[in-house]
C-alpha cells in the first residue's frame, strides 16, 4: 500500500539521489526489504569469504547493498564503491571517524573508541576554537572523497557519526542541545551547504537500545536531530536483541520516513523481520555470515524469503 513519500532533506539532491531515496520507499510499500552485506577495509579477505557464505546457502543470491567505510582507506573504498555501483549494486558509506586531533592511519581502539572529554567536545561544537577548525579539517578531507562519487554520479546513503546513543565512541552518549545533536547538524550543514555534496541520503544510525555494563545504549529519542536533518533512521542490532518495541519506537520517531536496520550481526527469523515489517534494508556485518553467529540454516531461512531483495 502507497504511503507518503519524503523528498531528500537537501533540497539540491541530485536526480540520483532523489531516485535512490524513492526506489527505497517504493520497496518498504510493496512489503519488501533490500539486503546488504558490508566491506571492511580492515579485514579485506572477510567480504570475499562472507559473500561466498551467503551464496552458498541462498542458491547463489547476492545482497543488493555494499557498505563500506571511509575511515580506513578512502581512495580504495572510492574505487570499490564505484566498481559496485556500476555492477548494479547499491552503495551506503559510513565513517568510523578518529577523533579531530587524532593523525596517521586511524586506530579503532585508541581513537575512534578513545577517550575525549567533556572539555574537548565544548570546544569542539564551539565555532571559532582550535578543535573546530581541526574538525573542519578532518570533515573537509573526507568530503573531497565523497565529490568524487558524485562527480560519478553515484548517490551514496551516507551514515556517519552511528551508535551515537552508546558509549564506546568518542561522538557517543553526548545529550543535550550542544551534544551529539549538536555535531550531526554541524555535519549536515559543512557537507551539504558549504561542500554541496548533494549526492547524500542522510542516515541517523542509533543502536538497539540496551542495559550492558560499559556497553550500554540509550533510547532513541535523546540523541535525535529532528526530521529536517535525516532522511532515514536506522539501528544496528547485535546479541541477538531484537524486540519489537525497538522497531516501533524507530518507527514512531521517524514520522513517517524510512528505517532501516544500519548493522545486524545474528539475524532476525522470519518470523521477527515480518513483524517488524517497517524496515527498508538491512546490512549483515563483516564476518557475521560464519557459522558461530548465523548458521547456513540462518542465512538460508533469511534469504530464502520472497520479501528480501537481492542484487
Amino acid at each position: 500500500m502507497a504511503q507518503k513519500h519524503f523528498a531528500p532533506v537537501n533540497p539540491n539532491a541530485t536526480k540520483e539521489a532523489r531516485e535512490l531515496l524513492e526506489r527505497l520507499y517504493t520497496s518498504r510499500d510493496e512489503g519488501k526489504i533490500i539486503s546488504g552485506l558490508h566491506h571492511n577495509m580492515l579485514g579485506m579477505p572477510y567480504y570475499t569469504e562472507d559473500l561466498n557464505r551467503i551464496r552458498e546457502n541462498s542458491g547463489g543470491k547476492v545482497p543488493l547493498i555494499w557498505g563500506g567505510d571511509v575511515a580506513w582507506d578512502a581512495d580504495k573504498v572510492v574505487d570499490l564503491a564505484t566498481q559496485h555501483w556500476a555492477e548494479g549494486f547499491i552503495v551506503t558509506l559510513m565513517w568510523h571517524a578518529a577523533r579531530p586531533y587524532d593523525t596517521g592511519i586511524v586506530n579503532f581502539k585508541a581513537q575512534t573508541q578513545g577517550k575525549f572529554s567533556a572539555a574537548e567536545w565544548k570546544e569542539l561544537v564551539t565555532e571559532g576554537s582550535e578543535m573546530h577548525r581541526k574538525w573542519l579539517h578532518q570533515v573537509d578531507s573526507i568530503a573531497e572523497y565523497l565529490k568524487v562519487l558524485q562527480d560519478r554520479h553515484i548517490p551514496v546513503i551516507w551514515r556517519p557519526y552511528h551508535e551515537m546513543n552508546g558509549e564506546w565512541f568518542w561522538w557517543g552518549d553526548r545529550k543535550g542541545e550542544e551534544g551529539f545533536t549538536k555535531l550531526w547538524k554541524m555535519l549536515y550543514n559543512r557537507m551539504t551547504n558549504y561542500h554541496h555534496l548533494n549526492n547524500l541520503i542522510w542516515v541517523w544510525n542509533a543502536n538497539a537500545p540496551r542495559k550492558i555494563p560499559h556497553d550500554s545504549a540509550m533510547a532513541y529519542d535523546l540523541y535525535f536531530p529532528g526530521l529536517d536533518y535525516v532522511d532515514v533512521l536506522a539501528t544496528d542490532v547485535y546479541h541477538d536483541d531484537w524486540k519489537q518495541e525497538h522497531h516501533d519506537q524507530l518507527d514512531r520517531l521517524s514520522g513517517g520516513k524510512l528505517i532501516a536496520l544500519g548493522e545486524c550481526g545474528p539475524l532476525p527469523t522470519q518470523e521477527q523481520l515480518r513483524s517488524q515489517n517497517r524496515f527498508a534494508w538491512f546490512m549483515i556485518w563483516t564476518t557475521y555470515t560464519r557459522s558461530e553467529y548465523n548458521s547456513p540454516e540462518d542465512i538460508k531461512a533469511v534469504f530464502d524469503m520472497p520479501e528480501v531483495i537481492c542484487r
